[in-house]
């Protein structure tokens, strides 16, 4: 066992936090169980790059009961919980994170998960592919294949793949049912204003959120500011996306003109520079800007820098920018996940639906190795609807609903008839 973590004393703390949601997640339950018996990932080493708190640890204690050989890293230098990165080393697993990397630092955990030669790939955001395709090219035909965690990692594997240069197999979880329908939406809408609220400790209510982007993730940040009493704005670039918007009784407009009327500033795009020096200058004395989009390039926190006048902090997690007319904007952990580098992350509950797709799929990698198809641009691979099913079968269950069947006279109907 190897491992690279700050203070390996501190794992009765993150036990505690694993057992918690361990409690809370009922379908990794019964994968731990079924891994456990079955053992898919014999002989095999798992790299992960996931945001490294309790959830994501016991996701890599499922995957370790199924045999897997794991190498864990997190995927953002300021979500990494140092207690759950103790606790996974006590139990025996290969750790290579702490909160508050440097780049440097950061950057030398993804290649000690990536240098052992992994067979399979968990992503969240794409680190670990991009990195094992640009520095570790020859351990690219031991990969079965990988699958991603978010809209952003998404983006870049396609490019990837219509250039022709994604090299296995990646299973696109994040466009799973039973993903971007409740963990973009409720977990993030439910997250992000848990990590606003507990970082400022401002009410929510009267005041005005500014959410830019309105996919599933904005839509839920802007439905829970909705429910907190906000008046709400969303900015967009998609025409259907900004029709949504109105019709869910928002107000639409340019982030040009929405930044003299917000209050608190939520970027969910994925893109880069969408609140800029130019904006920061027209919002409000003490206007809140945070980003809940995977990489801190979304609010320009550079070019406030460089505009600002004076900088200190404001309370833990939040940064003061006094501007030249006299004005001060406020930055909530840095411009990075404000959900995880100010926060726990999403609500257990959720990420139980998300992490048993990324294990089920893992799982189809393993058991479909010689079926997949590996040819260059053909390598994206949506995650196969039976395992989105099953995980919405099993949820239901343990949720105690029962559902109807459709009769066969119902199934012709709807589809023709039964082979």
């Amino acid at each position: 066992m190897e491992y690279e973590i700050r203070n390996a004393e501190l794992w009765p703390d993150g036990r505690l936090k694993i057992d918690w949601v361990r409690h809370n997640m009922p379908l990794l339950n019964g994968l731990e169980k079924e891994f456990r018996e079955d053992r898919p990932f014999a002989g095999l080493k798992i790299a992960l790059s996931v945001h490294l708190e309790a959830k994501t640890a016991y996701l890599c204690e499922v995957l370790a009961a199924g045999g897997a050989e794991m190498y864990v890293t997190g995927s953002n230098p300021l979500s990494t919980q140092d207690d759950v990165a103790a606790a996974l080393v006590h139990e025996g697993l290969n750790v290579f994170a702490w909160y508050g990397a440097t780049t440097e630092e950061y950057e030398r955990h993804i290649r000690k998960v990536i240098s052992p030669g992994p067979d399979i790939i968990i992503d969240d955001g794409g680190d670990l592919v991009s990195l094992i395709h640009d520095e570790y090219p020859g351990l690219i035909p031991g990969v079965i294949g990988g699958c991603e965690e978010t809209t952003t990692g998404i983006l870049r594997l396609k490019a990837m793949n219509r250039a022709g240069k994604l090299m296995f197999p990646m299973m696109l979880v994040n466009n799973a049912d039973c993903k971007h329908l409740f963990d973009n939406r409720y977990g993030t809408g439910q997250s992000v204003w848990t990590g606003i609220n507990r970082t400022t400790n401002l009410i929510v209510a009267g005041k005005t959120a500014v959410v830019a982007g309105y996919g599933w993730c904005g839509k839920g940040v802007a439905m829970r500011a909705k429910g907190l009493g906000a008046k709400v704005i969303v900015t967009e670039v998609d025409p259907i996306r900004a029709m949504e918007a109105v019709m869910d009784g928002f107000t639409v407009m340019k982030m040009s003109q929405a930044a003299s009327l917000g209050d608190i500033f939520i970027t969910v795009t994925g893109c880069k520079s969408v609140i800029t020096a130019r904006d920061f200058l027209n919002m409000k004395d003490g206007a809140i800007c945070c980003n809940a989009g995977h990489f801190d390039v979304e609010v320009d926190v550079a070019a406030l820098k460089q505009i600002a006048v004076e900088a200190r902090p404001a309370r833990q997690n939040i940064m003061g920018y006094m501007l030249s007319n006299g004005n001060t904007v406020y930055i909530l952990a840095e411009g990075r996940l404000v959900n995880l580098a100010a926060g726990d992350g999403h609500p257990a509950e959720i990420m139980d639906m998300s992490f048993a797709i990324q294990a089920l799929s893992a799982r189809y990698l393993v058991e479909h190795r010689d079926t997949i198809p590996r040819a260059p641009g053909e390598m994206v691979n949506d995650v196969p609807e039976q395992i989105d099913r099953e995980v919405a079968v099993r949820e239901l269950k343990n949720w105690g609903c029962e559902i109807d069947s459709l009769t066969d006279e119902q199934y012709e109907y709807l589809y023709g008839p039964l082979i």
